[in-house]
């Protein structure tokens, strides 16, 4: 009766044995007919037109810093003139110091469909400059006003512009407790948008 049951467990091994070989066979040549068919579908790129709008339609960005060891990415607002990307910076934090040490960023502008079946993107690689001249900065400023009064954005954003959201937004362009940037140099410009 041992003897029996020694050989049945040899059988169930043997068996088992057999069968993991047999699935390892048979994936292994399904995935080589799979990938021989297989085609690699790439992300279309916008046209300037369409980045263009992007750009001009949104106001939400991240830009990325470079950072001591990683990058460093914090999200801004920003507005567009039709030419340059201007934001506005609080006058202390992480962001400040890595602007700071190199002023090179990339910029990330991006939209998409809650179920992510329509998504597009725009990246641009630059510098930021600070803003010095008054009469831009002013003008900058009060676009960022308009911004937030236009697009009914909550007061509380003016928090992470220096301001506390019981102040009207229109203490954005009466004082100047943010820094105004300005992205410059773009040198690559990357714009992708599903099918």
């Amino acid at each position: 009766m041992e003897k029996g049951r020694i050989q049945d467990r040899e059988i169930i091994f043997l068996f088992l044995f057999l069968k993991k070989k047999l699935i390892k066979f048979i994936y292994s040549r399904w995935e080589f007919q799979w990938c021989k068919f297989m085609e690699i579908l790439k992300i279309p790129r916008m046209e300037k037109q369409e980045y263009d709008r992007l750009i001009e339609k949104g106001y939400v960005c991240r830009i990325a810093f470079q950072g001591e060891k990683y990058p460093y990415i914090a999200p801004f607002l920003y507005v567009f003139d039709g030419s340059f990307l201007y934001f506005l910076s609080t006058k202390y934090g992480k962001k400040i110091e890595h602007f700071r040490k190199s002023p090179y960023v990339s910029v990330e502008i991006e939209k998409y469909t809650k179920d992510l079946s329509s998504y597009m993107f725009v990246t641009l690689q630059g510098y930021l400059e600070e803003v010095h001249d008054s009469i831009e900065k002013k003008i900058i400023r009060e676009k960022f006003v308009d911004l937030i009064v236009e697009r009914d954005l909550s007061c509380n954003i003016l928090a992470a512009l220096g301001h506390s959201p019981l102040d009207p937004p229109a203490a954005i362009a009466e004082e100047e407790r943010s820094l105004v940037w300005k992205l410059v140099g773009v040198k690559d410009l990357v714009a992708l948008k599903n099918l």
